[in-house]
Order: C-alpha cells, then structure tokens, then sequence
C-alpha cells in the first residue's frame, strides 16, 4: 500500500484515522466549489471512515437553493457520500490508481429525512458492502447533531481516465 500511496499521494502516512482537506486533494481529483468534504476521520480499513462537511452560508449552491430558506441539496449530500467513500477506498485499498479515477455508478433507496441548513455539521459515515473488482457498492449515512439527515446505497468503479 506505500508504494501505491506514493505514487497516489506522495506524502501520505498508510494508517493514520485523520485526513485534513489537503490530503483528501492528493487522494480525489475534485476541487472547489464541488469538494464536499473537510475532514475524513475514523478510518478504518475494511470498515469504514466518517466524512465531515462544514456546512456555511457561504456555499455557492446556497445562491439558488433557496434563497429565502437555504437548504443543502440532497443530491450534493450523496455526493459527499461518494467523495467520502472514495478517498476512503484510494486511502485503504491497495489500488492501482496510476491514470484511473473513481466513478460514481449508481445510487438506490436514497432517503432524506431532514433538510441539512448552514451552520450544520454534517457527518457521513460511508461503508463498503460488496466488492468486486473494479466495482464497489457502498452504504453511507448523514447525520447532523446525531440526527440521521439522509441516507444511500451506491455504487463506484476505477475506470481509466479518458
């Protein structure tokens, strides 16, 4: 997995359970306005890691959806979930990323149950159920304040970048 992180990330320690916004840069090839993500942290290989989005009135999606009650659209909360599932994949997986990106297939039984508002916390806790190379389904699970917001069932593969 070094071998694989260094050429990924160069500079990235294998094992640790934190990984600030600057590392989950060298690990996802997205950057703002569309990261979603701050901090991955409780990562654990084979079991899963919690992405967290600092939520702020500043949000460009905030200029349109709503103006006059803004409330994070819950397509951009799934999409926090496939960011968080795949920088934890690239992070713990012994991957071949060389010239290959991670792309979101599929999304089943999305539920949102509460409307994520600038000021929240949303914490994403993301799991691997199934895989089967080069696919992966995962489950992840938003919450605010311990409340459950939304959550999906998903599905990514490596694919080589084109």
């Amino acid at each position: 997995m070094v071998d694989v992180m260094n050429k990924l990330a160069p500079g990235l320690e294998p094992g640790k359970s934190v990984l600030e916004v600057e590392e989950l840069m060298q690990l996802l090839p997205h950057r703002y306005p569309f990261l979603l993500l701050d901090r991955l942290v409780d990562i654990e290989a084979n079991v899963g890691a919690v992405g967290i989005k600092n939520v702020s009135y500043g949000e460009h999606f905030f200029q349109g959806h709503f103006p006059q009650k803004p409330v994070m659209p819950g397509v951009l909360i799934v999409e926090a979930m496939a960011q968080a599932s795949a920088a934890y994949v690239a992070y713990t997986e012994d991957l071949d990323v060389e010239g290959k990106i991670i792309l979101f297939m599929g999304v089943d039984r999305a539920r949102f149950r509460k409307p994520v508002i600038p000021g929240d916390q949303l914490r994403i806790a993301v799991r691997t159920v199934h895989r089967r190379a080069p696919v992966w389904r995962f489950e992840g699970v938003a919450t605010v304040d311990g409340k459950r917001v939304a959550e999906a069932k998903y599905s990514a593969m490596l694919s080589p970048v084109q």
